[in-house]
């Protein structure tokens, strides 16, 4: 393929999109050899930020390893969008797992390789938040204490999305749900409870643990590519904004992501063998309420009857994970994002 050289220009704002890089700058999915891991076809819905994540993971990875990746897929919107029988969007070695199984599978995928000589061909195994946090935690443990050399990705929509909307460990406090309803003294989510999956992880002091979000694909497909460069086991949390079960605008879901990282509600990081290493600073600090505005999951807290007190407590929650890693420290006189 020919290509033309064009002069580099910029539109003086904090937009990135319009630079024209070097082609060894670029994303793997402006290369014209890209794996299209996920093609179309596939049935998400409009604005789904799981597709655009685990389209961006899985084809960062073949790059990372020569096409030489297979992948375990739990049950959840994932599997269901991309492979209603006898259909299926993958265009990668694909198994389908139960929905808690995930890394026991990945795991025994790995060791068939190994017993055969094959361990030049990586395995990752991906699942949602219910398929990580909830049902599949004690196979993901188990993954983690035995070091299996296997990469597990957690799309993390904040719900169980795919069976109607319910709650999961990972959605945050005060979000309404099918069965958190917006009711009561405290509606929504109760406070106290859940599951800080990528700090669980960094608990076992596994080689690598890492955060990402939508918002920044560069960053998702380089921390892909660190993950791939270790052997043992690694995780990667990726905050996947879900318009259905946000109740947000389609075409809001990268935005929300960036809201999420800006405002401290999600922080992104990376670790090794349970230190952080570096972090993701926030530069443009936003309050936790331009983040939760949007979503009709936090509705009921700026209402005909709002409840700026739950608004705070999810400020101080935002202010916790903000101190915890860092995020502000890092900040330079200039704050311009690149």
């Amino acid at each position: 393929m020919t290509t033309l050289p064009r002069e580099l220009y910029q539109i003086g704002t904090y937009a990135a999109g319009n630079r024209l890089l070097d082609p060894t700058l670029r994303t793997v999915q402006a290369g014209t050899g890209r794996t299209n891991a996920i093609t179309s076809g596939h049935r998400a819905c409009q604005g789904c930020g799981e597709a655009l994540g685990a389209r961006f993971v899985l084809d960062a990875a073949m790059a990372a390893c020569d096409g030489q990746v297979v992948t375990a897929n739990a049950t959840g919107c994932l599997e269901v969008f991309s492979t209603p029988y006898p259909e299926s969007a993958w265009q990668v070695p694909w198994v389908h797992s139960l929905f808690g199984n995930a890394a026991a599978v990945a795991a025994g995928m790995a060791a068939g390789l190994r017993a055969q000589g094959r361990e030049h061909i990586r395995v990752v195994a991906q699942a949602g938040d219910g398929g990580t946090v909830d049902i599949g935690l004690g196979p993901l443990s188990g993954m983690f204490e035995r070091n299996d050399d296997v990469l597990f990705v957690c799309y993390d929509n904040q719900g169980y999305m795919n069976t109607g909307v319910q709650r999961s460990g990972a959605t945050p406090p005060g979000a309404a749900t099918a069965n958190t309803k917006a009711l009561g003294t405290e509606p929504g989510n109760a406070f106290g409870q859940g599951k800080d999956l990528p700090r669980i992880a960094m608990a076992h002091e596994i080689p690598y643990v890492a955060t990402a979000t939508v918002a920044d694909l560069h960053d998702l497909e380089r921390k892909v590519a660190r993950a791939m460069s270790f052997r043992g086991a690694r995780y990667l949390h990726v905050l996947v904004p879900c318009p259905l079960g946000w109740r947000s605008a389609p075409g809001e879901t990268v935005h929300l992501a960036r809201l999420a990282t800006q405002s401290g509600m999600f922080g992104v990081f990376e670790a090794e063998h349970g230190e952080v290493t570096a972090v993701s600073p926030i530069r443009h600090q936003v309050p936790v309420e331009d983040y939760l505005r949007p979503q009709g999951r936090f509705a009921h807290l700026f209402g005909e009857h709002p409840r700026p007190d739950l608004v705070a407590r999810l400020q101080e929650r935002a202010d916790r994970t903000i101190a915890r890693l860092g995020l502000l420290a890092q900040t330079t006189n200039d704050s311009q994002e690149p």
